[in-house]
């Protein structure tokens, strides 16, 4: 059936550093896929879509790429920031993984 698989578990990056986190899926169609971010003390909120006619979202600094041929949609950030540790969701659909980034504020 249709799967998302986040690669890595927690992560701890300096601001300023560049953020990847891994998203692959398996899927006999074209579905839209979708990344949502989830801050402390509140539900999941929409991050950014793709879908098979637009294949690049971005939202914040983010952006996520849907490459067909990898079967990937990897979220993208240049430079994080401390307000970026937060949980991110890889979304395929209705399946969903979980991962979390702490990001550190080192100066």
């Amino acid at each position: 059936g249709d799967s998302v698989t986040q690669t890595e578990g927690q992560v701890t990056l300096s601001e300023g550093a560049s953020l990847t986190v891994n998203c692959f899926y398996e899927t006999t169609q074209y579905p839209a896929l979708f990344w949502y971010v989830q801050y402390p003390r509140e539900g999941p909120q929409l991050l950014l879509r793709a879908s098979k006619a637009n294949e690049k979202g971005s939202s914040r600094g983010f952006e996520a790429t849907y490459d067909k041929e990898t079967t990937s949609f990897h979220l993208q950030k240049a430079s994080v920031q401390a307000s970026d540790s937060v949980v991110y969701y890889c979304a395929l659909g209705d399946t969903v993984e979980k991962s979390q980034r702490e990001l550190s504020t080192n100066s």
